[in-house]
């Protein structure tokens, strides 16, 4: 036997991707028969690129499958005119890998924040607590020194979770009365706690 000529691989090539497109569309009209077989024929060339891109076995497999999967439910997105059947395979197949290279890098930038985000946290959390009670009995005193039409309208607004209008409705004051009481009184309380 000797070598094929260019012309016998140019026309068997083109066979086979009328062949592969003709499959993809019998795939778009669900057909199992046809997918299985599309499977077959393509699936160690789609496998050998994702375990190019990957680098591991495991997740080359498992990409795969999610390639398969995407074909089975795109096929019928695949347009003959805008390329070939093992083009469209093969870009799929590369996108899905360069996808899961994606995740797994930004799955392992998670990590290494969390894990820099917990260091210590036993100490942060005691501390974030001190500094909470601290600022609350801060906040406690500074109220102290408002008047009680201060206090209370920030009470309402700040505490009760009211807006400026319904703090006003409940006080039976205007609005404008209720927006100065608001503002005299948190810079009374900044000046207490010695914000600037």
């Amino acid at each position: 036997m000797g070598t094929p000529s260019v012309d016998s691989v140019v026309t068997a090539r083109a066979a086979e991707s009328l062949e592969l497109a003709a499959l993809l569309e019998r795939c778009g009209q669900s057909d199992q028969q046809a997918f299985a077989e599309l499977y077959d024929r393509t699936s160690a060339r789609v496998f050998g690129l994702v375990l190019r891109v990957l680098h591991d076995p495991g997740y080359a497999e498992e990409t795969t499958q999610e390639v398969y999967l995407q074909i089975w439910r795109t096929a019928s997105n695949f347009d003959p005119n805008k390329g070939s059947a093992v083009t469209w395979l093969m870009t799929l197949a590369h996108r899905r890998a360069v996808d899961r290279v994606r995740a797994e890098q930004a799955h392992a930038q998670r990590e290494v924040a969390y894990g820099t985000s917990t260091l210590g946290n036993e100490f942060d959390e005691v501390t974030e607590e001190v500094g909470r009670r601290l600022e609350q009995q801060a906040v406690l005193a500074g109220l102290a020194t408002l008047t009680e039409t201060q206090r209370e309208a920030i009470s309402l607004a700040y505490f009760g979770g009211r807006t400026y209008a319904e703090v006003a409705a409940y006080l039976g004051v205007g609005l404008p009365t209720v927006k100065s009481r608001i503002r005299d009184g948190l810079t009374r309380l900044k000046k207490s706690l010695g914000v600037t």
